[in-house]
């Protein structure tokens, strides 16, 4: 079964992760989480705080590693439906993405709509950190599956609820 008839099947509950970076910056854990989905075969939808940081991130992910390589497109560029990963600056979805990456304190009003959706935040922000609990509480009271990931020491993302 696709991820999308799953969250069908389960009347829309959407498994929801909160990975809270601490040791390693958005830019350096996104693409390894990126290419985990793209290995399950998850097509995925990147949503940003602004178009200058949809751009930047857009950049950074052609060049974050010489040893790899994330297919991925922006919605400003011809043809977004085609993306695998699509980077997006609205809570629009042309790719048709099950997988939802949430990034710079973005809001989705609708997180049924997908599978899994993954809220990346800044553990050295306290904005950032009173906003993804106020999200949390949401998505619990919503009956949402939660999940919530901190960095240790060395970087390694640690299963903490």
């Amino acid at each position: 079964m696709t991820p999308a008839g799953r969250a069908a099947t389960l009347g829309g509950v959407t498994d929801i992760l909160f990975y809270h970076l601490e040791r390693r910056p958005l830019e350096d854990a996104l693409p390894v989480l990126l290419e985990k989905s793209l290995e399950r075969g998850w097509r995925c939808v990147i949503q940003c705080g602004s178009p200058e940081r949809r751009d930047a991130l857009d950049a950074h992910l052609w060049t974050y590693s010489d040893a790899a390589f994330l297919p991925h497109g922006t919605d400003a560029q011809p043809r977004p439906e085609r993306q695998p990963i699509l980077i997006t600056a609205t809570d629009a979805n042309p790719n048709r993405a099950t997988v939802r990456f949430m990034v710079d304190g973005a809001t989705l009003a609708e997180p049924g709509a997908y599978d899994r959706v993954v809220h990346m935040f800044d553990g050295r922000d306290a904005e950032a950190v009173a906003a993804a609990r106020e999200t949390w509480k949401a998505a619990r009271a919503a009956g949402h599956a939660l999940t919530y990931w901190q960095q240790d020491e060395g970087g390694r993302w640690v299963k903490k609820a």
